[in-house]
Order: structure tokens, then sequence, then C-alpha cells
């Protein structure tokens, strides 16, 4: 099991904090949801928490139906020297908000040079803001640089950093908003209440200041947070160990089996449960085993898993397309059973009295 210091480290951390380091322990990747009004604010708050929590580079990319390739593989890359640079739309951790100089210039995109690629690198974390919005052949741009850890430029071949995160920003809406694929291969996904606060933008500014106007910070101080974050790489790391070697009992192996049965029958539940699914819900069950300072799985934390692996891969089923239309049921009393049905719902259901029996 885990020391008792750093247990106490991940009790201290917010939800958002949380979610970025299950992910960084599992190496995988996350969607994170929030109210539009507060969209903005999310996406300061994860380059925070990826400076001062984690130490990490950062990259942020605000995704739209005009997005192109160049501009998504253009984003990612943070510079290592200091090459003389074209200005650009897109924001990275160099032209973040800490700087004096403006987020955002309206100009076009020239050519990247050579010298200037061979002074860049993928950043550790990638904060993908709308990637919803983004064509098609941008998600699958990030799906397979999310799977293989590799992306093309027109002059080189960029490798990702072993500590890399993909987090989508999206806001509103309930279910599967990215394509399918890109979608499965998400591993958890959180909606963020704006209510909850965003506590390192409450730490960063003056309480009279607006996050969005303020007199921006030097960015020396993300040098200062990557010589001493909160949670270091050996802490992941020792996290990610324990995760591996965590222990499940035939019982609770019977009970995630069952979970997984009744989502798929579900009768608002339209096109199953993937595979994919089942393997992360298995795999962060077992990470947040060490978070709770145990050895193995209990059915609570397989309950907490299912609650983060499912929200974003359910589909609800249209009325006219329920399974028991197929034996003549009424399209107008299905419709009035299925009106409201979130993913959240079915969730509950299953995990509720109505579902899986949950094994003492």
């Amino acid at each position: 099991m885990a020391n008792e210091s750093l247990i106490d480290k991940v009790h201290d951390l917010s939800d958002l904090e949380l979610a970025a380091l299950i992910c960084l322990v599992a190496k995988e990747h996350c969607i994170i949801d929030t109210e539009p009004v507060a969209l903005d604010e999310l996406v300061q708050e994860l380059e925070l928490i990826a400076a001062k929590v984690f130490g990490l580079t950062y990259a942020v990319v605000d995704c739209s139906e005009h997005t192109s390739l160049d501009d998504f593989g253009h984003a990612i890359l943070t510079v290592e020297g200091s090459p003389t640079r074209s200005p650009s739309p897109i924001r990275t951790r160099q032209d973040s908000y800490f700087l004096n100089t403006p987020t955002f210039q309206s100009i076009s995109r020239s050519p990247v040079s050579e010298t200037f690629a061979e002074n860049k690198s993928i950043a550790n974390v990638i904060i993908a803001k709308n990637l919803d919005e983004a064509p098609k052949q941008v998600q699958t741009q990030a799906l397979e640089l999310m799977r293989t850890k590799r992306i093309y430029t027109r002059t080189s071949v960029q490798s990702a950093p072993k500590r890399f995160l993909l987090i989508a920003v999206v806001a509103g809406g309930d279910g599967p908003r990215l394509t399918k694929h890109l979608n499965d291969q998400m591993f958890i996904s959180h909606f963020h209440d704006p209510e909850d606060g965003f506590p390192n933008i409450v730490e960063l500014f003056d309480d009279t200041a607006s996050a969005t106007s303020v007199v921006r910070k030097s960015p020396l101080l993300d040098t200062e947070f990557a010589i001493s974050p909160r949670i270091t790489a050996s802490d992941i790391e020792t996290l990610s160990h324990l995760s591996d070697h965590a222990t499940v009992s035939v019982e609770v192996k019977s009970y995630q089996q069952n979970i997984i049965s009744f989502l798929r029958v579900h009768r608002a539940v339209g096109g199953g449960i993937s595979a994919q699914a089942t393997r992360h819900f298995d795999k962060l069950t077992k990470c947040l085993a060490p978070l709770h300072n145990l050895s193995y799985a209990t059915p609570s934390l397989l309950a907490l898993a299912a609650r983060k692996i499912y929200p974003h891969r359910i589909h609800i089923v249209k009325p006219e397309n329920e399974r028991s239309m197929q034996w003549g049921s009424d399209l107008d009393a299905v419709a009035a059973l299925l009106e409201g049905m979130t993913t959240e719902d079915v969730i509950e259901d299953v995990l509720g009295c109505s579902g899986a029996e949950t094994p003492l």
C-alpha cells in the first residue's frame, strides 16, 4: 500500500486534480464536461493543474469546425528553445494567459520552419477545448496520437513524452459527443459543476480580479511549479505500480460482469457496451484501490468506477428503436417511459436495487 504522506496528498486534491491523476496513473485520457458559461475558466484551471500540481508542460487547442490538421499538429507542440516563431491563433503554454502578450491573434499562420520544428516537442498535457466541434479528420488525428503517441508534421515525426495526457474539454450535452472510436478510447468522463469552484484560479488571482482581465503573472511561475510539483513523477509511478498489483476477488469480479450485463440489456441503452469500455472498467477499478489505501477492489469502488467509465459511452435509444417495439409495444408508452432518461439514470438503475446484486 502507499505511504500515508502520499495518501494525504491524494485526499487533498480537488475533483479535477484527481481526474488528471487517475489518467496519469492509468496512462489514459479523459473528457471533462462543464456548463458553457464556465468553459474558459475550466480550461484555465486545467492549465494550472498541469503546471502547478504535476509540474508538466501543457498546450491548449481551441477547436472549432474550421480547425485544420496543421492547426492541431502545430498547437500541441511546446517550444524547447527560443527560435523566432510566426504568430499563431492557437494558444500553447508559452503564450498562455500568464504572459503580457495577447492570447489570440487573428492573422494567418505562416508555414512552420524546419528550425522551429526541431526545437519543439509534444506537451505533456494537451487541453483540447471544444474537441467535439472539431472536424472528423482532426478527431481522428487526436485518436491516432492517443494510440500511437506519435504525430507527423511536415518536417518531422514527434513522439509524445512518457507522461502524456489528452483532455477533451466540452460543454453541455449528454452521452457520446466525439467520433465513435475517439469517444470509446477516452478512459473516463467527469462533469465539473461551476459551483464547485476553481481553487487554483482562486489561489493565483486576487478575489477582486477577474480571471480573464488580470495583471498577468510572470511565466517564471511555470518553472517554480516544475521544480516542486505537489504530485511528483515518483508518486505517479508508485500509484501505477500499486494499481497493477491490486487484486480482484471472484465475487467482486462476478459483480463487475453483472453490472456490464445489466447495462447491455437495459431497455434505454442503444448500441450496447463496448469491449474497450469493459477493459477500462477493470483498469479504473484497480487504479482506485491504491488511492483509497487498499490493495484490493471492493464493490463500492466498482460502483464509483462505473459512474466515471460509462456516462460518455451510453447512447439513449430512440423510442422507435427500443427493443420492446419488436413485440408490439405502444410507441407513445415507450416514448413516455424514455422521456427525460439520461445516462446517469441508466447507471443508477443498474447500481440500485433493481440492478445487479451487490456482494456482501
